[in-house]
């Protein structure tokens, strides 16, 4: 079911979240339990999630940026440090390095997936590197094995943002279980929603104790703990950590949302074959590429406008929205935000602010309609003079 309300009549979204009847019963449940916050749903979540990635745990979070700084925190990063990543990214990527007191380092990506290229990563390694932060960007997973090899040569942490990528496959495997620690988001832009919302996936027993501590402000005990408990428990704090939790009801609806995962890809990947199929054919568009080694989500349905376009991307950007279709810049670079542009100065890559530029999103999700879809495509192929 896709929600049907008054934002979304006069126009065709760049997305709609895919909820329904069993995600408000959900809801309701837990409500109607008297136990809102964290508790017995997320731990549930999270058993769910470490099936579904296929790895032994799963800690769930407020945010994938908390779900990241976790990761990169007890995975030894820290004040002084430098961390690579993409400039080609979002803002949290980048502040979860900050919150750990380390460094972002930007690095070029790959032109044809937009994920970090590692002969770039490879060239910006110093003796102050201590970890790579991979993203698997808009739903496709990086080439991590390479990003492994890196790792291994020179001694580096090796930490996965996946935010948008769940259920995404490389070579076979589902991303988050790849062999790293791998943050998650789910806002209601990414594969499954909460709301808002994060978890780590790991195999590292010591890495998600630590975190389930550090998500609930350093304590040792948790409150469904203490809750079931026949006497009285005490917690502790032996270190200072966050208020990362996740509540009740928003694992309830994750729940609901990851039973309903599979479905969502299958749609995804069917108005992401059909924009392919057809744009593909037109000359001044680059359509997402899919390496033989990956398979996409699609989270995002990203293309490229190439030199000869006849019209720029943000007066194209502009048009779609005055006939009612709402689409996006790409991804901003970070190394152009001001805060970036005042603590590094002036810096170039010009692969990523090539993209960047060049780039936009069209909609895609869950319950969009062929009709719908096929008006998105009359429109831009009308716009680009293509009728």
């Amino acid at each position: 079911m896709v929600p049907t309300t008054q934002l979304f009549e006069d126009h065709i979204p760049l997305l709609i979240p895919w909820l329904g009847e069993e995600e408000i019963n959900a809801v309701a449940k837990v409500i109607r339990s008297g136990w809102i916050s964290q508790g017995p749903k997320v731990i549930e979540f999270e058993n769910a999630m470490a099936q579904y990635v296929g790895t032994k745990y799963a800690v769930a979070t407020n945010a994938c940026t908390s779900a990241l700084h976790l990761a990169l925190r007890l995975s030894g990063v820290g004040q002084g440090d430098k961390v690579i990543c993409p400039s080609f990214t979002c803002m949290a990527t980048a502040n979860a390095i900050h919150h750990t007191g380390a460094l972002p380092v930007f690095a070029e990506i790959n032109p044809r997936t937009y994920n970090l290229d590692p002969e770039a990563v490879a060239e910006v390694i110093t003796s102050q590197t201590k970890a790579i932060l991979v993203v698997h960007q808009i739903g496709l997973p990086a080439d991590i094995d390479s990003f492994k090899v890196l790792a291994k040569k020179h001694d580096l942490i090796l930490i996965e943002d996946s935010a948008t990528s769940l259920g995404a496959t490389y070579k076979g495997q589902r991303v988050g279980s790849l062999g790293a620690p791998t943050g998650f988001s789910f806002h209601p832009r990414k594969m499954i929603t909460t709301g808002e919302g994060g978890m780590i996936t790991t195999d590292d027993a010591k890495l998600a104790e630590q975190a389930r501590i550090l998500r609930a402000t350093g304590a040792s005990i948790s409150d469904l703990a203490r809750h079931q408990a026949k006497g009285v428990l005490i917690q502790e704090y032996a270190d200072v950590g966050y208020n990362y939790r996740m509540t009740d009801i928003q694992a309830a609806i994750g729940l609901v949302q990851l039973s309903k995962l599979e479905t969502m890809l299958e749609q995804r990947a069917t108005q992401a074959q059909r924009y392919d199929v057809i744009l593909a054919q037109i000359d001044e568009i680059e359509v997402p590429y899919v390496p033989p080694y990956a398979t996409h989500a699609y989270s995002s349905y990203l293309i490229r406008l190439k030199p000869n376009c006849s019209i720029k991307r943000n007066e194209l950007l502009q048009s779609m929205a005055e006939k009612g279709i709402s689409c996006r810049i790409g991804i901003q670079p970070l190394h152009w935000e001001p805060f970036y542009r005042n603590l590094y100065g002036e810096m170039h890559l010009p692969i990523t602010e090539d993209i960047a530029q060049t780039t936009m999103f069209l909609p895609i999700y869950p319950g969009l309609s062929e009709e719908k879809q096929n008006q998105i495509i009359y429109i831009l192929k009308k716009l680009l003079k293509r009728n």
